[in-house]
């Protein structure tokens, strides 16, 4: 059925049940996991002299490191469960964009995620990025609640 499953997360607890889902779904059908965390491009909210106050180069650490706890998480599950799992940090991209790309560039045959991240709650039964990636997306999507 599913060789390849590609799991978003955030490191948000509903985005670790939903990795905790896929994983255990790859174990089931004996398949691979790519986990991957997107990074959105870093953008001044500020002009004039407070934008400078947080530098590109300290937003590319805080993301990379953020990235990494997050990932290693998820192949930690993964490999207690003895699943072959890759990990990427898509960087400078919208969530739901480069969730949509890592697949493609993956060649994953599902996708696994959360309803909602981080973002808060601003739709009560699907958030933005789960509802753009089922929009977007050429493969059977798992949203996960």
């Amino acid at each position: 059925m599913f060789k390849h499953i590609l799991i978003a997360t955030d490191g948000s607890e509903l985005a670790e049940r939903a990795a905790a889902q896929g994983v255990g779904l790859a174990k089931a059908l004996n398949a691979k996991v790519t986990a991957i965390t997107v990074t959105e491009p870093w953008t001044a909210l500020l002009a004039g002299e407070a934008a400078i106050a947080f530098p590109v180069d300290e937003y590319d650490r805080g993301a990379a490191a953020n990235a990494e706890r997050i990932l290693g998480a998820t192949s930690e599950m993964a490999k207690k469960q003895d699943v072959v799992c890759a990990t990427a940090h898509i960087k400078d991209q919208f969530p739901a964009e480069g969730i949509v790309a890592a697949c493609k560039s993956h060649g994953c045959d599902l996708i696994v995620m959360a309803s909602h991240g981080r973002r808060g709650i601003s739709r009560l039964l699907l958030g933005s990025v789960a509802s753009k990636v089922l929009a977007h997306a050429r493969i059977p999507v798992l949203i996960c609640r």
